[in-house]
């Protein structure tokens, strides 16, 4: 912390006045009559803590944008007026690392006091109840982690800052459609611009669908705007990045503490780091579809994993290898295996996943091959994808084939090779999300 204030105060003195046009206005802090905290009063102890930390939203709040202005953007529906996009980040206190953390927005958690009785919610609502402070407050009292400076942009906003940046690369290895999202994507490596990439980012409806495949997308957005910009030079020395971040001014809003002097020097650290110097993550999840009354939906957080994940943040340690987090062992697969309805042609190979925990039907498979086939076949029907790449998992040297007439059943008929079998288990997060370096994020 000491060496990036170092590094904004010689930047300010350097830029002198124009540096105050690097950002936004201060996040405007909804009125409230009744607080029992002042604004900006710290969730989390005082500052002294390695490292520096970020919170990152983006907003879904459409107030500001004209119809011609959502249906380019493809943002149409009623807004909920919350964030819709939530990234802790942290710069270690050396300057050589960089770990994103992604909240789900429906993350259920017990908001900061804010002058109401307490209780518990959604995240993405905080910002609706309170504004940037409650929402800034309530990931400081859920996580542990002090957050140093608040960033949020929304939709508009979001699409101009990725024009003004040259735009991102993302790629894909098939073919991405989501109606609801006005995004259709070929095969390949694409270069998108800030219409497009709200799209993107916004995209529920692919595979992995939900809300954990998302952030992994918009993480492999984040990466490549990175790359882009490294490999542009746009923050490679204190001019250049006053100036990328200046380019943003009027997009993006801070905290009133964050000046654009600090902003510059977050942005010229991390255009130093290289790839495999950043790491990206998602919040561990036990339960992605706990109900509550009221709430509908929501996330709950696995309790010992996510704190190992906030106790790295915490001590300044990396997130990535550390098997408290993202346990080693079994492959993580994002479907529960009783869910996994299965026939197979050998019962010892049919017992063993039995015992794995999937979903064994007595029977014969109805799609006989030649008993002398040599190659282990996993035969599924187009409803049924997803759970097929499930068990792929437990049987990594089969063959998948779609049979267009086969239902939810999947047929196993084992050959003389590709039984092999793999232990597997259900890890929604760790199969979505699991933490890795931004290098294993880059399009090839």
């Amino acid at each position: 912390m000491r060496r990036l204030l170092t590094t904004a105060t010689l930047l300010a003195v350097v830029a002198g006045a124009t540096v105050t046009a690097a950002s936004g206005p201060p996040v405007h802090e909804p009125e409230q009559q009744d607080r029992t905290t002042e604004p900006g009063e710290r969730v989390v102890g005082t500052p002294g803590e390695d490292g520096t930390n970020i919170l990152i939203v983006g907003l879904d709040s459409r107030a500001q944008l004209s119809r011609e202005q959502r249906d380019r953007l493809h943002v149409g529906g009623v807004p909920c007026d919350c964030t819709d996009v939530m990234m802790l980040a942290h710069l270690s206190e050396d300057e050589q690392r960089l770990s994103v953390v992604s909240v789900l927005r429906d993350s259920y958690v017990e908001y900061a006091p804010h002058g109401h009785p307490r209780h518990s919610g959604k995240i993405n609502a905080a910002w609706k109840e309170g504004g940037a402070d409650l929402a800034r407050r309530t990931v400081e009292q859920a996580t542990g982690v002090r957050i140093d400076h608040y960033i949020e942009t929304d939709f508009g906003g979001f699409a101009n800052v990725i024009d003004r940046l040259g735009g991102a690369t993302v790629c894909t290895d098939k073919a991405v459609y989501d109606r609801a999202a006005g995004l259709r994507l070929r095969p390949g490596t694409h270069s998108i611009d800030g219409n497009k990439s709200v799209r993107y980012v916004r995209a529920r409806h692919v595979d992995p669908p939900g809300d954990g495949g998302r952030v992994r997308r918009q993480q492999r957005l984040v990466a490549g705007v990175l790359d882009r910009l490294r490999n542009a030079g746009a923050l490679s020395d204190p001019a250049r990045a006053l100036s990328t971040v200046g380019s943003l001014h009027g997009l993006v809003r801070t905290d009133p503490h964050t000046t654009p002097a600090e902003l510059a020097a977050l942005a010229l650290a991390v255009g130093r780091l290289r790839p495999e110097q950043t790491e990206f993550a998602n919040v561990p999840v036990a339960d992605a579809d706990h109900r509550v009354p009221g709430h509908g939906s929501t996330v709950l957080w696995d309790r010992d994993r996510s704190e190992a994940l906030w106790s790295a943040l915490r001590a300044d340690r990396p997130v990535t290898g550390d098997p408290r987090i993202q346990p080693v062992g079994a492959t993580a697969v994002g479907v529960p295996l009783n869910a996994v309805h299965v026939r197979v042609s050998d019962p010892a190979t049919g017992f063993t996943l039995l015992r794995m925990g999937f979903t064994v039907l007595s029977g014969e498979p109805r799609h006989a091959l030649p008993h002398e086939h040599d190659k282990t076949l996993i035969l599924y029907g187009p409803s049924a994808a997803r759970h097929a790449r499930t068990l792929h998992a437990a049987l990594p040297e089969a063959r998948l084939r779609m049979v267009r007439d086969l239902g939810r059943v999947i047929e196993v008929q084992v050959g003389r090779s590709g039984r092999t079998l793999t232990p597997v288990r259900y890890d929604r997060s760790g199969f979505e999300g699991p933490p890795v370096t931004g290098d294993r994020l880059r399009c090839p």
